[in-house]
């Protein structure tokens, strides 16, 4: 149902607590993942790193930890092509690049820059389009470098409290920011917004930091108070810990998503928009839990 991917030595500290900004140590991510697809059995985790028609990433390289979602558009089914398929590649071509060093750390867009040209440049056609988030971690200027495209998206939280957090991205109602490659006859027809157009942010974290990472199936589910309740449960930097914190969030998103009488996020927002919708959205459901915590090699 999850995996844990972690690196080097890691050496757990509390939670509570930060440090100052002269702190000579390098930072890492201790990270979990866990997710739901739409349409599969509880907990499928399809080959590279897919929940349904979402897919993600977690990758280091020795001058910083890097990981991403991507969340797949379904209505590409009804042309015949499968949505995990763009968005899929795109997550493990990011991946690939982290591995090779072929990153800036303070760029996560050219992240997704040359990732997205990759796809353009397959040799076999790849039609499709994905909403994408990318996190680094500079280990040693200790600073968060985001860009997020869509609605997808991650909270910084810290002392209990959401401290930064990404903009989500819509050009109208349930319609977000997107990569895209379509076949020339529908070209001018799909939304496919540049890489460039990924709202970009800087942030210093502290050790115990804890980042939340997920697709809108978790944020048009779950609000802020309900995120941070789970995380309340989180008292340390072990493993374990964030296995199951992961774990316990995205199941409760998935139960949440099909309870027709709760006024979810989604169902607010579309009310919002002059539609009389109530419920939670049944979508495939992605979360990668990560605390900040010491590095040495």
């Amino acid at each position: 149902m999850f995996s844990v991917l972690s690196y080097g030595r890691l050496v757990a500290r509390a939670v509570l607590g930060g440090l100052s900004q002269t702190d000579s140590r390098d930072y890492s991510l201790v990270t979990a993942s866990c997710g739901f697809g739409k349409d599969f059995r509880k907990g499928i985790l399809k080959k590279g790193m897919c929940y349904g028609d979402d897919a993600c990433f977690v990758a280091r390289h020795r001058s910083a930890d890097v990981l991403g979602v991507a969340d797949g558009v379904g209505g590409w089914r009804d042309y015949g092509v499968d949505p995990s398929q763009f968005s899929g590649t795109l997550m493990r071509t990011c991946e690939r690049l982290v591995k090779e060093g072929r990153f800036v750390p303070s760029n996560p867009v050219g992240i997704l820059t040359t990732s997205y040209c990759e796809l353009l440049q397959n040799k076999v056609p790849l039609l499709g389009s994905s909403t994408a988030c990318i996190v680094v971690l500079d280990r040693t200027s200790h600073r968060l470098h985001t860009a997020n495209l869509g609605d997808s998206g991650f909270l910084v939280v810290r002392g209990g409290e959401v401290v930064h957090r990404s903009d989500e991205q819509q050009h109208y109602f349930n319609t977000p920011f997107q990569l895209s490659i379509a076949p020339p006859e529908a070209e001018g027809v799909v939304f496919s917004d540049s890489p460039d157009a990924a709202d970009s942010t800087t942030f210093d974290v502290q050790l115990g930091d804890i980042i939340l990472t997920a697709t809108d199936g978790l944020f048009d589910n779950m609000p802020d108070y309900m995120i941070l309740q789970e995380l309340k449960k989180l008292k340390n930097s072990n493993y374990e810990s964030i296995q199951q914190t992961a774990r316990s969030i995205a199941e409760q998103a998935h139960e949440l998503a099909y309870d027709p009488n709760y006024m979810s996020p989604f169902a607010q927002f579309a009310c919002d928009n002059g539609l009389n919708v109530r419920g939670g959205k049944p979508d495939d459901i992605t979360v990668l839990l990560s605390i900040v915590a010491e590095y040495t090699d």
